[in-house]
């Protein structure tokens, strides 16, 4: 059934409905490998502050080729095939993790090797997506799609990190991860069965080197682009140095077990459920700009209030829970809109080069905010590096400011935007 043909629910069209399906086990999967890497390394192999630091900045750290791939991703016709090497890639990797387990031989090396490899997968994934992503749905439907998409994710947060805990303590966390892998592929099997009609691609005469730097040169040359990079990649790099530290926060100091941090923050999770279904009524009634604006802040703030957690259990998994709570429903409001917004803005030609060069700042810097976080964890305590991290990403805010992002109501208006920007990047 063709999405442009008809005014239903997207939820009803079946193509959009097979990827939701398998994005939304893959999302569920992911909420496993995100708790199991991070407590092998502190519990199976008594890794410090700084190693997890390492080991968080290893997950992200493929993303400063996010560049270079997304130029060479613009080149190839079929979107769709790509995300489907990029799920078996990771599906294959994380598989390696239980074997290892099986023969006792789970090394820090192979922790960190695994993470980078299926880093490497996601960028992949990642960079192919929007141009997959912009076959599927119509121009009017993107904020409905990110919402429908959005809101999978945040009910993984929710049911996920309890059924990661769960599995960690009943089967060890390596083993937990062979339901990830097994996620992967069958999200691989559901975009197989999507049929999208691959759209023309425009053949460059230039070198990687070259459409590179010209979708970094569009990025940093647009309004919009410009300003929410420098909004998200602060908060990213504040963000992860918090990040880094949160388990080993959780499980040191708080003294919870994995299967209390998993509930903890999967109650906390339904923050990011009700920030879904409330994001487009939000933007509706605030604007797009003044939800991102809102969004921003209510993402890092929180984390201020990880110091304060002491006393009996629920009162640690409670607080632990309200952080999660309340950055969960902030980043959706901040997700939502500006996913929409910088859906709009891009040109199609460019699509997968931009994408990249916006990834390999915005994600490129979480690494950085992992390997400090761990040292500053080390050297001050997690404590204060959380107090930290809470005021530098709400401070992101600023770099909105004087942008035409707060000014931006809806995204009908964004229709050709800014045309000799995308001209000359073309």
């Amino acid at each position: 059934m063709s999405v442009r043909g008809t005014r239903a629910p997207l939820w009803r069209d079946s193509r959009f409905a097979t990827y939701w399906a398998g994005q939304g086990i893959s999302q569920f999967g992911d909420r496993i490998t995100e708790l199991a890497l991070p407590f092998i390394a502190v519990t199976t192999l008594q890794a410090s502050a700084p190693t997890v630091g390492l080991l968080t900045a290893a997950v992200w750290a493929p993303n400063i080729l996010s560049i270079f791939i997304g130029s060479w991703v613009d080149q190839q016709s079929r979107k769709r095939r790509l995300l489907i090497v990029a799920d078996l890639l990771r599906a294959v990797v994380l598989l390696s993790l239980p074997l290892a387990h099986w023969f006792g031989v789970v090394t820090m090396g192979q922790l960190i090797a695994v993470a980078l490899v299926a880093g490497l997968g996601q960028v992949l994934y990642q960079t192919a997506y929007p141009s997959f992503f912009v076959s599927l749905v119509r121009r009017d439907q993107f904020v409905e799609a990110n919402g429908l998409l959005s809101s999978t994710r945040s009910i993984s947060y929710v049911g996920g990190p309890a059924l990661a805990g769960g599995l960690i303590q009943a089967f060890t966390a390596p083993v937990a991860l062979l339901v990830d892998a097994v996620s992967f592929l069958a999200s691989a099997v559901l975009i197989g069965r999507v049929k999208v009609e691959d759209r023309p691609v425009a053949v460059s005469e230039g070198s990687l080197w070259r459409r590179s730097r010209e979708g970094m040169g569009l990025v940093l040359r647009h309004p919009y682009l410009r300003a929410s990079l420098a909004c998200v990649t602060t908060i990213n790099f504040f963000n992860f140095v918090a990040a880094a530290l949160l388990i080993l926060f959780a499980s040191r100091q708080l003294d919870l077990s994995a299967g209390a941090i998993g509930l903890a923050l999967g109650i906390g999770a339904t923050g990011g459920v009700l920030g879904a279904v409330l994001a487009g009524r939000v933007t509706r009634w605030l604007g797009v700009g003044r939800t991102i604006c809102v969004g921003a802040v209510l993402f890092s703030a929180p984390f201020a209030l990880l110091p304060l957690a002491g006393g009996p259990l629920w009162m640690r998994m409670g607080v632990l829970g309200l952080v999660e709570f309340i950055a969960g429903f902030g980043v959706m409001l901040l997700d939502v809109p500006l996913n929409a917004l910088q859906t709009a803005v891009t040109p199609d030609a460019v699509r997968s080069r931009v994408t990249g060069a916006f990834t390999t700042v915005n994600y490129g810097i979480r690494p950085v905010g992992a390997v400090l976080g761990g040292f500053l964890g080390e050297w001050f305590g997690i404590g204060p590096t959380m107090v930290v991290a809470a005021i530098g990403g709400t401070l992101s805010i600023l770099w909105l400011v004087g942008s035409p992002i707060p000014g931006t109501r809806t995204i009908e208006e964004l229709d050709d935007v800014f045309p000799d920007l995308v001209t000359r990047s073309t």
